[in-house]
């Protein structure tokens, strides 16, 4: 659960609109694309052709992965670099590599032409995809973007989860809370005055490595505030798994303190007084006041 709302990384501002096949780049120099260098996962390389690029969606595929293909509705998990192609500065506008950590796009939902390009790639791919401002951000670009650039956009991608995942985990309680096993956990929060202590609890053990303070974590997660016994946020509602950096101050204190450390595939619940919540000034956007005391159960479903 984020600290704060934040806005949107540029790939993530637009709904897709067209799933027609993308034409591969093809050679002359009206169809040249940037030279891209270096291994996948590390950060690229790139030497843009004098110019500006041709019409159309153009998509590039150096390396093809051997992992499973995104498909609509997964998050798929990237490094990735983006320019404005202008012929010339062609600058910088968002990396996650200068971040630190990956990104989760959730395929479907992206920018049409980030669609087009990343749908039916497999994980272990690097993607070039050139891309015209129609199936760009529009009228109404994020700062940094003008609604006439041509975008170019490197991507790598990591893994891929699709909707529905979770852990396999038992249910437990904590603190007279208590959680239902299965796919989608239920969370029943009783009528006591909530406790005063942040306090977390493993209900299942996941085999995979230790979560580390930097990483982006994959999750399922549902959120209740305990003094009105209400649902406030729930991923397992759409079955669509969300993705936050971890340790770094991006979420709350509370899930900072009860996930870094635990091995990926663990369920945890935590209850969450205010001091490692929202604070004072609470979350309006979700209905939560600053005495609010929450709870959470939540699924680490990977660790990049």
């Amino acid at each position: 659960m984020r600290r704060r709302t934040v806005a949107l990384l540029l790939p993530l501002a637009l709904l897709a609109a067209c799933t027609d096949d993308v034409p591969a780049a093809t050679g002359g120099p009206a169809g040249t694309q940037p030279k891209v260098g270096g291994a996948f996962g590390a950060r690229p390389t790139i030497v843009f052709p004098a110019g500006r690029p041709a019409a159309g969606l153009r998509v590039d595929q150096p390396a093809e992965g051997k992992g499973v293909p995104l498909e609509p509705d997964d998050v798929a998990i990237v490094q990735y670099t983006a320019h404005v192609w202008d012929g010339g500065a062609n600058r910088l506008v968002d990396s996650s590599f200068n971040r630190g950590a990956p990104a989760a796009f959730p395929v479907g939902r992206l920018l049409p032409g980030l669609d087009r390009a990343l749908r039916g790639r497999r994980v272990g791919s690097r993607i070039i995809a050139a891309i015209p401002p129609g199936e760009g951000f529009g009228a109404n670009p994020p700062q940094g973007v003008g609604p006439g650039d041509d975008l170019l956009y490197v991507i790598d991608i990591l893994g891929a989860h699709a909707r529905g995942v979770s852990v396999k985990g038992r249910g437990g309680s904590l603190a007279g809370v208590r959680v239902t096993g299965g796919a989608r956990p239920g969370l029943s929060v009783p009528a006591a005055a909530a406790p005063r202590r942040f306090t977390a609890k493993v209900l299942a053990r996941g085999r995979g490595r230790r979560v580390q303070a930097g990483q982006l974590l994959v999750t399922q997660y549902e959120g209740a505030i305990w003094n009105r016994r209400r649902i406030f946020d729930a991923t397992w509602s759409t079955g669509l798994p969300k993705a936050f950096t971890i340790g770094d101050g991006s979420v709350i204190k509370g899930w900072d303190r009860a996930l870094v450390g635990v091995p990926v595939g663990s369920r945890v619940l935590m209850i969450v007084p205010p001091a490692y919540g929202y604070g004072p000034t609470g979350e309006p956007a979700f209905g939560i006041r600053a005495r609010d005391t929450l709870v959470f159960v939540v699924d680490v479903l990977a660790a990049y």
